[in-house]
């Protein structure tokens, strides 16, 4: 639990970042009644399940259990830690952070040391690359960066620079007072068997990986002669750099939404790719760096827009992990589109033969993503086999079946028809009977859990006394005992509360697991109706009964099991009449 100053500060940011007004400034929020509703940013759903209860500072979506304050949102939200998003919070409320050397923060504020001194070592080699750039010996990596047509302000706007072999950075780096170890656990250099320490990306192009939060966390490097290597070298994944939950260019992009605003945002692989169109004026694009599409990239993007233009190489369409990649998108409630390219060529090939209009017409023939699945599929089959055609014409119709849209079912029914030489009463026909795509499959949804009478019991009465029902004022919770860890910490969190006329629901994130699976039960409660009204009433004073019977009981077991482990009189007598007076208490609440 934090304690003393810091938590009296995380009450204040709190009281200044209304869970609502943050929240809000991410996702759009609909208010209904004391209630703000959303659909879920952390999981796909189309109906609305994500409930901000403004009053008592908190979220929870009903529809996959995730609860927190205002500083787990933006912890979840923007990927980063504790420390982060209570940074962020204080710097959107003007308030300066204090220091906080609790014993139980120790770990954390080492991480956070390490974590600086990473940064700081990216921050250094990136700055040694630049500059042997504009050295006066990088001939062959300017000729190479002139050969693709990008101009010195793009250059020095995407920050590129030199590597010229393995030992340089090493040497500048622990001459900067770096230790050995941080340069190697941070990526930037490797260790030998022999104990030598190399540059990572030695005598490459170097492309440094910027986040969200304007920090070089890792480099790409282009081998600059003949290999039998791969061209393109990511660092390793470390404490800063994770290319799953990274994007290319996403600190330009963050900076060009604050700046104007975009509508959109093209979805390219390669770093040449998005540094090439961002030259050319579409400004907008980011680059999954060679990854297969994971779900904390579809939420990067949505932190941006909704709508996501897919850019690959024209053998794009072949590729089904790729495929696999856009239904992530797609799962996470984002609009995709994508960008038909000529045979063999990538965006950075279309800008350098054609310029901004070549790429503008590739990009304004940008087709919905159920209409390239399609198109896909049509590549898989020799349709002048009447075996092939019949097998792409299932595939299709179960393509189609997943539109949502009777108009646009209907568009490519006509499609498909010319297409396969099919008729479209036909296929109407078959369309009913084609196999149900997985991605048909609706998203998972909570249902009852199976809880026995006793703990659903218990979630009910600590709801009841945790959002202040009238008809719970009385209830003594240390009555109870409590069989489960979760429900014995919402009690405590409620007396010591009630010890000061204040029960802060949003509190409950600051001492316990927001992931807790009871607590997300408990929570769950706080919807619609549940406990209001006579009926709630009389659920709280049976589930209360039921709950000091078991306590009641398992006290009087207890006793009489000691009781039968002595052999003293005058213990003897002392237990009889403690079970004689729990007894009769027991009586009393049947």
């Amino acid at each position: 639990m934090i304690e003393g100053e810091y938590a009296a500060f995380l009450r204040t940011l709190k009281q200044k970042n209304a869970v609502a007004d943050v929240i809000g400034s991410y996702i759009k929020l609909d208010r209904k009644g004391s209630t703000y509703w959303a659909c879920c940013p952390f999981h796909h759903e189309k109906t609305p399940s994500f409930a901000v209860n403004a009053a008592d500072g908190y979220y929870h979506c009903f529809g996959c259990g995730v609860s927190g304050d205002v500083i787990r949102f933006v912890q979840e939200y923007e990927n980063v830690e504790f420390a982060q998003a209570v940074q962020l919070l204080a710097t959107r409320a003007g308030l300066e952070v204090p220091a906080y050397d609790d014993k139980a923060s120790e770990r954390a504020a080492e991480l956070k040391k390490k974590k600086d001194a990473h940064l700081s070592i990216m921050r250094a080699s990136a700055r040694f690359y630049l500059s042997n750039l504009y050295s006066g010996r990088a001939d062959r990596y300017l000729e190479y960066l002139s050969s693709r047509n990008l101009s010195p302000t793009t250059i020095k706007k995407f920050g590129l620079g030199a590597s010229f072999d393995y030992h340089s950075l090493p040497a500048y780096l622990l001459d900067q007072g770096f230790s050995a170890q941080d340069v190697v656990d941070c990526g930037a250099c490797v260790r030998t068997d022999d104990g030598r320490l190399l540059d990572a990306e030695g005598e490459r192009l170097i492309l440094p990986i910027i986040n969200h939060m304007d920090e070089v966390i890792a480099f790409g490097g282009r081998v600059m002669k003949k290999t039998d290597h791969a061209k393109y070298k990511n660092t390793r994944e470390t404490l800063l750099f994770n290319k799953s939950k990274n994007l290319y260019n996403i600190n330009l992009v963050k900076k060009e939404k604050r700046a104007g605003g975009i509508s959109s945002l093209i979805m390219v692989e390669g770093y040449m790719d998005a540094i090439s169109l961002y030259q050319a004026g579409f400004r907008n694009v980011v680059a999954s760096m060679g990854t297969s599409l994971t779900k904390e990239q579809a939420r990067l993007c949505k932190r941006y827009t909704d709508q996501v233009f897919i850019s690959y190489d024209g053998d794009f369409a072949g590729q089904k992990a790729n495929l696999r990649g856009l239904e992530i998108l797609k799962e996470e409630g984002l609009r995709v589109r994508v960008v038909p390219m000529p045979e063999g060529l990538d965006p950075d090939d279309v800008v350098r033969q054609s310029g901004e209009q070549g790429y503008r017409e590739c990009l304004d023939k940008a087709m919905p993503l159920i209409d390239f699945r399609l198109l896909a599929a049509k590549r898989k089959y020799d349709l002048k086999k009447s075996d092939e055609r019949r097998d792409y014409v299932k595939e299709a119709l179960s393509i189609v079946r997943e539109s949502e849209s009777a108009a646009e079912r209907e568009e490519l029914l006509k499609k498909l028809s010319a297409v396969a030489e099919v008729s479209y009463s036909a296929l109407t026909r078959d369309l009913e009977n084609a196999p149900k795509a997985e991605s048909d499959v609706p998203p998972p949804v909570r249902r009852e859990d199976g809880a026995d009478g006793e703990r659903k019991a218990a979630r009910f009465v600590l709801a009841a006394c945790l959002f202040g029902k009238p008809y719970a004022s009385d209830c003594d919770l240390s009555r109870i005992d409590f069989s489960d860890e979760e429900h014995r910490a919402v009690a405590a969190f409620v007396t010591e509360g009630r010890k000061t006329g204040n029960v802060r629901p949003s509190g409950l994130f600051e001492v316990m697991d927001p992931d807790g699976k009871e607590l997300s039960e408990i929570l769950n409660l706080d919807f619609g109706d549940n406990l209001d009204g006579e009926r709630a009433e009389r659920f709280f004073s049976d589930s209360l009964k039921t709950l000091e019977r078991k306590s009641l009981t398992a006290r009087i077991a207890a006793l009489n099991a000691a009781y039968a482990k002595t052999e003293l009189l005058e213990e003897r007598r002392e237990i009889v009449a403690k079970i004689n007076e729990l007894t009769k208490k027991l009586r009393n609440v049947r």
